[in-house]
């Protein structure tokens, strides 16, 4: 789970005899370059790559239609084992394949795009192999599918400026001082490395503008020892010294690839359909920026030292909301679009077999009251940065409470978008009392002004609380429940206590938890809420967020050594490279949903952060 671990795959058939089964979701690794990304599999193969960005459509979609839907292979020739990690503290990634024969390193990975150094491609990925010990043959194949397999490219040989696919006003270049040639599907060739050797494929793209084509050998190189210089000194800034940093960087990186570098917009993952159980239709793309997950991660990019980033994020969102203010909508596109049409495609045939394919997310018409909360924490933590607001911020924000205070008592979908009639969320409320709170407090810091408002928030905050404690808990079962005046219990109640709603250790908290447990826990994890509750027959796993939230309890509860044993626990559901997807298997531990999961891993942080809190603040020991 950690950098320099490296993973060992089970021996390995050749690339272009029979197909290898449908890789795990835990056997991918994401490269990107902060405005898209893709996932390369143990065995060398990018499976999934949407460009120019990363709600853009398909050009390799093998992930989510194998066989079909487009790939981008390098990989020995006869049967091999892989091992992989990724250069320290960059999203480098690097492949060893070893065979009787001999060994060799594959090398994947976006340039940085500074904006200093000369023209570029619109987005680039470079691969670069290195021989090692003896001898080994690699092939290399690539099958382009443009537009989830919608549209058939154009392929053209021009020579040094390399194979040409084109469709529509989109150009793919591949450029590589390997011999390739047409193939049943798309190009294939192969290459003998030995020792010192070093070849490069390099995939560049280009949208509406001449095609600029990088340079390959020395160039190539230079574009590698920029890329890992960048990433280094970003993750330098990272200010979390504690225990678990190789963890914390894998997770604080990752949440960086994540964010769309021209807006700040933070995408919840970088692919669609990944299902929430295998062969179920709980298929969603992930593609796009919640807003339900604004408060947390602003917390842990600012607790990590990474400002810019926290700051940007907060100044995407109240950008983006600008046209539906002072009403928040749940879920935007990468600059702020709202209208996330959902479609199915129906003629790609699912990972593993689970349909439908879907993109775009039918929840951007879902009411969540939550969101007000969120977006409010996250200016607070902003604040709290050293930062400051400017008079339309600070007026946004300000409106965003004269919403909850109109509409705080009103039915919404709740956090978990469960689909079909609106019901009366607790946790909703709690995030509207957040909301509330959060004002007051920036207020209070002289960041926002509330005039006249300020008695009103006041008097709606205790309002709030009031309902919560009466209706939102049930003294018979001594627990907060899912709805209000309900009898079942969902994982966002465990928030309650990570957002300062209510202390840890307070009685009715550790009922709560205890219950959570009982209800929702297995195998160290837990689930966000009840079988069945959500209106879908099949069952899905353990959301890997909830799991960080109930340790995020402990170390709040002071329990540092228990929460320190069940962070270890959960630490280990990592994959060999340390990401995480959307959940984890109960049963066998393996990886489930949209991967990987920016918010599984802000809980990660956050997690480590309150651990490392709860070590500084537990009194001495005595002999």
């Amino acid at each position: 789970m950690h950098d320099a671990a490296h993973r060992t795959s089970e021996p390995l058939a050749a690339p272009f005899a029979d197909a290898p089964a449908e890789p795990e979701i835990s056997d991918y690794a994401i490269i990107g370059d902060c405005r898209t990304a893709a996932l390369v599999s143990i065995a060398g193969s990018i499976n999934w790559l949407c460009l120019p960005d990363f709600s853009s459509p398909s050009v390799f979609a093998e992930l989510i239609d194998p066989g079909r839907g487009g790939s981008f292979l390098v990989r020995p020739a006869q049967v091999f084992v892989a091992k992989r990690r990724y250069i320290p503290n960059t999203p480098v990634l690097e492949t060893t394949f070893e065979t009787e024969t001999g060994s060799a390193k594959l090398l994947d990975f976006f340039p940085v795009v500074d904006g200093v150094h000369p023209m570029g491609p619109m987005r680039e990925v470079l691969r670069i192999i290195e021989g090692g010990q003896g001898e080994i043959e690699l092939g290399i194949g690539i099958d382009v599918q443009p537009d989830y397999r919608r549209s058939t490219p154009r392929l053209r040989h021009r020579g040094e400026l390399g194979w040409c696919w084109t469709w529509a006003n989109q150009i793919l270049v591949l450029r590589s001082d390997v011999a390739l040639a047409p193939g049943e599907s798309g190009l294939t060739g192969s290459v003998t490395m030995r020792r010192g050797e070093r070849r490069y494929l390099s995939l560049s793209y280009t949208r509406s503008d001449p095609a600029v084509l990088p340079l390959l050998g020395r160039s190539a190189d230079g574009r590698l020892a920029q890329t890992i210089a960048w990433w280094q000194e970003w993750a330098g800034r990272c200010t979390y010294r504690g225990p678990h940093r190789e963890a914390v960087l894998r997770s604080a990186i990752t949440l960086k690839l994540l964010t769309y570098c021209l807006s700040s917009a933070i995408v919840a993952a970088p692919t669609t359909s990944l299902p929430e159980s295998i062969g179920g239709d709980r298929n969603w793309d992930y593609r796009y920026c919640w807003l339900r997950d604004a408060g947390l991660t602003n917390n842990a990019l600012v607790r990590l030292g990474y400002f810019d980033e926290a700051r940007g994020f907060l100044g995407w969102m109240l950008h983006a909301t600008r046209l539906t203010w002072p009403e928040l909508r749940i879920v935007y596109d990468l600059v702020g679009r709202t209208e996330l049409e959902e479609v199915v495609l129906p003629h790609l045939a699912g990972y593993r077999g689970s349909r439908p394919v879907r993109i775009g997310n039918g929840a951007f018409a879902q009411r969540q009251l939550d969101v007000y909360g969120e977006v409010a924490m996250a200016a607070e933590a902003v604040v709290g940065a050293g930062c400051s607001l400017d008079a339309v911020e600070a007026r946004m924000l300000a409106g965003f409470g004269d919403v909850v205070c109109n509409q705080w008592q009103e039915p919404d979908s709740g956090i978990w978008e469960i689909r079909g009639p609106q019901r009366q969320y607790t946790f909703s409320k709690v995030m509207c009392w957040a909301a509330m709170d959060r004002l007051l407090k920036l207020h209070d810091r002289g960041a926002i002004s509330l005039r006249s408002s300020v008695d009103r928030f006041r008097r709606v905050r205790q309002e709030i609380e009031q309902v919560i404690e009466t209706r939102g808990f049930n003294q018979e079962l001594e627990s907060y429940t899912s709805e209000l005046d309900g009898d079942r219990v969902d994982a966002a109640l465990l928030l309650m206590a990570c957002i300062g709603y209510k202390d840890a250790s307070d009685p009715r908290m550790v009922s709560t938890f205890r219950l959570i447990h009982e209800r929702l826990g297995r195998n160290g994890l837990i689930h966000r809420y009840e079988p069945g509750y959500d209106g879908f027959g099949s069952e899905e796993a353990a959301f890997g967020i909830c799991s960080f939230w109930a340790v995020d309890n402990l170390a709040k509860r002071g329990e540092t050594a228990a929460a320190e044993r069940a962070f270890e626990h959960l630490l280990g559901f990592a994959n060999d490279v340390g990401l995480f997807a959307e959940e984890i298997d109960v049963s066998t531990g393996a990886a489930i949903g949209n991967f990987p999961q920016a918010f599984t891993h802000v809980g990660l942080i956050n997690v480590a952060l309150a651990i490392e809190k709860s070590r500084q603040e537990a009194p001495p020991c005595r002999d």
